[in-house]
């Protein structure tokens, strides 16, 4: 770009100093620009006014072919250099990314390099075992090829980007896209590439599981039901109920289940709410499968761990509920209790 721009000023000032020296020899400025572009691009049309008896006017008129045609051509250059030298690197770096993965075998494809697919890969690197990441990003890619992996830019869902990361020589296809959809249709192309690896697909709707089976995943694993089991895990010990009502044992918490996108909440079922006199099934179902609720505590302070989904809500009974933001705030919409919570850095 300095390139273009010190071209373009040096033809703009070329041409400034070309018309103001034929004004200056008593030319109209009309006739003085015409001769200065007629002259600098060289198109071969006559002098407007002889030059025969001007020898000042001779050596000007050569200045102005030289510097002009100089100009022109540095700026073109320029512009060549530019275009040129984007599609070689670009050429170059997808290719320096990609070096490896056709020698690989037995290996390891993870589709995502979002939050859930950053932290599987270190897991699998602490094991011993590194993936090929296959996202579309380009930034996150250039964080995990600096971090060691090989990376390949593209459509997970595609089926060239897949066979290009070895999908018929690999042992295991992990799909951590974000997307349900996502997942779905590349646990389907995986499938049809190669009918023996092993596809582990994520889903974030607990409805859409049967539809990854079905697609040919031979495991699904769903974040917000991981989260749960681990909360309902840490609360059977002792300690169960500081985990949820103290506040740093929450803060750890949640830090550990936003690795999977999840978050911890508690808020109180007002008594005028929509829930009150409502099974537990009815709560979660507010949340369109993304969300648990994971204890109750009841007005007169006890806790009820891995509540029954047949348990009726009571008003000022607190429900704390795992899920999406988005999920678990139509939830405290519904108990009333929305304003207060924390939702993408404001207050409700």
């Amino acid at each position: 770009m300095r390139t273009l721009l010190r071209g373009a000023t040096f033809f703009a000032l070329t041409s400034v100093i070309g018309t103001l020296g034929y004004i200056s020899a008593g030319w109209e400025p009309l006739d003085a620009a015409y001769m200065t572009v007629i002259t600098i691009f060289g198109v071969g049309f006559g002098e407007v006014h002889s030059l025969d008896n001007d020898p000042k006017l001779r050596v000007f008129t050569m200045f102005v072919i030289v510097a002009g045609c100089s100009s022109v051509i540095y700026f073109i250059g320029g512009l060549v250099q530019m275009v040129a030298e984007g599609e070689f690197n670009r050429v170059l770096g997808a290719r320096r990314m990609t070096k490896g993965i056709e020698q690989l075998t037995n290996h390891i494809i993870l589709c995502g390099y979002g939050r859930v697919g950053q932290h599987l890969a270190r897991e699998l690197r602490a094991v011993g075992q590194t993936p090929v990441i296959v996202d579309s990003d380009t930034e996150r890619l250039r964080e995990a090829e600096a971090e060691g992996y090989l990376v390949l830019v593209g459509d997970c869902t595609e089926e060239a980007v897949l066979i290009t990361a070895g999908i018929a020589r690999a042992r295991v296809v992990a799909s951590v896209l974000s997307s349900d959809a996502a997942n779905v249709f590349l646990t389907l192309t995986a499938r049809q590439l190669n009918g023996e690896v092993e596809i582990i697909a994520r889903a974030e709707a607990p409805v859409n599981e049967k539809k990854l089976y079905r697609s040919g995943a031979n495991r699904v694993v769903l974040p917000t039901a991981i989260g749960a089991t681990k909360i309902a895990n840490m609360i059977t010990h002792p300690s169960a109920e500081s985990l949820l009502t103290d506040a740093a044992g929450r803060e750890q918490l949640n830090e550990d289940l936003q690795l999977f996108g999840l978050k911890l909440q508690e808020f109180s079922v007002a008594a005028g709410s929509e829930l009150v006199g409502r099974p537990l099934a009815e709560a979660e179902s507010r949340g369109q499968g993304g969300v648990v609720i994971v204890a109750i505590r009841h007005r007169d302070g006890t806790m009820e761990i891995s509540p029954s989904l047949e348990l009726v809500l009571a008003a000022e009974d607190t429900i704390f509920v795992m899920g999406h933001g988005e999920q678990v705030l139509a939830i405290a919409r519904k108990a009333g209790s929305d304003r207060g919570i924390m939702f993408r850095g404001a207050r409700m």
